[in-house]
Formats: structure tokens, sequence, C-alpha cells
């Protein structure tokens, strides 16, 4: 009902627009800021945000990420954010060819790929770390700072070395990283290692 009701507002808060994207306050003034969301300050300094303009990033995501079925913990859910369309297709094709029972969704933007991770934690985000807008690096800081995608487990794939990324100020610790071109035959047994843990996980629990 809360959603419904804040579908009625032309302008609504940082607040109300950070719950119904699943982002953080910060996150979501960022968008404001960068343009992804419509929005105007007060003269109390306080955020309006157009609900128009947060519907049409909600249903960009859902139509970015393709419709499918909620997951029901089967699969192995897979967040790809990769900004070349060439590199999103082998993606698609070579999970596609593998006996795993995988849920992909692929995204070219990071703002895209925050929204449907807050919305919808996937067991596995596999990003590239330059890409237009949100970085990689950004991307994955904020999600970091989610409560909710905690437990998601992050690879990075890109062309910059271990020295780059360094002097970009690192990754996370539990951050896996490897190096352009996709090395699909470790992504796959690093992908096995985890319907490994979850099995496990289901198991004792």
């Amino acid at each position: 009902m809360a959603r419904n009701a804040d579908s009625t507002r032309e302008f609504i808060s940082t607040a109300q627009a950070a719950r119904q994207l699943g982002l953080s306050l910060g996150a979501v003034q960022q968008m404001v800021e960068s343009g992804t969301l419509a929005g105007w300050k007060t003269a109390g300094g306080h955020r309006r945000i157009r609900q128009d303009s947060v519907d049409a990033l909600l249903a960009r995501s859902q139509h970015t990420g393709s419709a499918r079925p909620r997951n029901n913990g089967a699969k192995l859910r897979v967040v790809v954010v990769e900004d070349d369309s060439l590199l999103q297709q082998v993606y698609r094709e070579t999970f596609g060819e593998w006996t795993m029972d995988i849920e992909l969704c692929v995204f070219d933007h990071g703002l895209d790929a925050l929204v449907e991770v807050g919305r919808e934690p996937p067991d596995l985000l596999i990003a590239d770390l330059r890409m237009p807008g949100l970085d990689g690096f950004e991307m994955i800081r904020r999600l970091r700072e989610n409560p909710l995608a905690s437990e998601v487990a992050i690879v990075v794939v890109s062309a910059l070395s271990a020295e780059e990324i360094a002097a970009e100020g690192g990754l996370p610790e539990d951050v896996t990283a490897y190096r352009k071109p996709v090395p699909f035959h470790e992504l796959h047994g690093y992908m096995q290692a985890l319907v490994a843990q979850r099995r496990r996980t289901r198991t004792t629990g």
C-alpha cells in the first residue's frame, strides 16, 4: 500500500525513492546529482525527486534484466555488469552451454545493477570496472555498504592490471579479480564452488 501511495505523488523524498529502489540514501543522492533521477532541492536543502523518474528507472531495470520467474532457490542467480554488447552475448552463450542451472541477468550500467541487486540480491555479481556513469569501483563500494547485499559474492573481470586497480583505491578483500579476456574456465570452477557451498548451507540449515 505504501508503494501505491507513493506512486500518486508527483515528487517524493530521497528516503522514499531509496525505499522504492532498494538503494542507500547516498546512492539516490548521487543519481540525482548525475541526472539519472530527476529532482530538485527545496529552500531548506531537501531533495524532491520526481516519482515518474523513479518509475522509469525501475521499468528500465526490469526490461534490461529481461523478464524472468522468481528464483526458487534451485538456480544460481548471476548478475553480469558489462557495457560491451559483444561480451554480454559471449557471457550469455557460454553460460547457456554449461550444465549448471543459471539464472542470468545482464546489465550495461552500474546504476541499473544496483537497483536490481537492491530488489533481489543474486548469488554472484560479475562486473567490469571501467564503465560509463557509475564505474565498477563505486558500484562495488555501494554494494558492500548495503546490508542486504553483504552476502553477494563479487567477481571482477577487467582489463586493468592489479597495479592499476590498486592505484584506484583497490577492491574489498573478499572480491575476486580476474584479468580480461574473460577466464571462463576459472569462472566455471568458481561458480561450481558456489553451488556446492549453497548445497552445504541448505543441508546444515
